[in-house]
């Protein structure tokens, strides 16, 4: 089933603004603590709990808009609900950040083993919204599993060693444009594999 069109820019706000907000709110709250049920939480914990309804909040919307949702959006929102409530109930913002590198650890993990069996899972997820030939494909594939990687380890070695506002800095702003920038070239590289009867239309 197909997904409905919506206009791009409210689809950006809905995909885009969830994490926005969340680097917003806990610019504001990160030199304050909060008193809750007895406990005491950071600005950074009381952000992750902002963060995780609006997220699914704006999920929801997207989904009455378009009627579809991506496996990798479900996930991703998968991972935050499991882990804000984990850095929530245990009062423990190390594990919000770590799922950033779990995330990008499953990609690896998944984008791999179809390699290893010969095949591109990126092409049974995205074949119907870019017609590629498969050796496109499959070139794709084992560059996003090296990119994944890739971030997936920046993300480990930074939130250990590095401040907290760099990290939700390079969560909010480095890592999507980082993906962006590298699936865009990879598209314009790729170009001689594309099916371009279908990618037109």
């Amino acid at each position: 089933m197909s997904a409905r069109p919506v206009n791009p820019v409210l689809k950006q706000v809905l995909e885009l603004g969830p994490t926005l907000l969340f680097f917003l709110v806990y610019l504001r709250l990160k030199e304050r603590t909060f008193v809750l049920g007895g406990a005491e939480y950071s600005g950074f914990i009381i952000a992750t709990l902002i963060f995780v309804p609006v997220l699914l909040a704006a999920m929801g919307v997207l989904w009455l808009l378009t009627g579809k949702l991506s496996r990798m959006q479900v996930f991703t929102a998968l991972m935050v609900v499991v882990f804000g409530g984990l850095t929530a109930w245990f009062n423990d913002e190390s594990f919000f950040k770590m799922k950033t590198t779990i995330v990008y650890g499953i990609f690896t993990i998944i984008l791999g083993a179809g390699l290893l069996r010969g095949g591109s899972p990126l092409e049974w997820v995205m074949g119907e919204l870019l017609p590629m030939k498969h050796e496109g494909w499959m070139i794709l594939t084992r560059r996003l599993t090296l990119l994944f990687a890739v971030l997936a380890v920046a993300n480990e070695v930074i939130w250990r060693t590095q401040s907290t506002e760099l990290w939700v800095t390079l969560e909010t702003f480095a890592f999507p444009g980082v993906t962006m920038v590298f699936l865009w070239v990879q598209i314009v590289a790729l170009q001689r594999f594309l099916i371009q009867d279908e990618a037109t239309e």
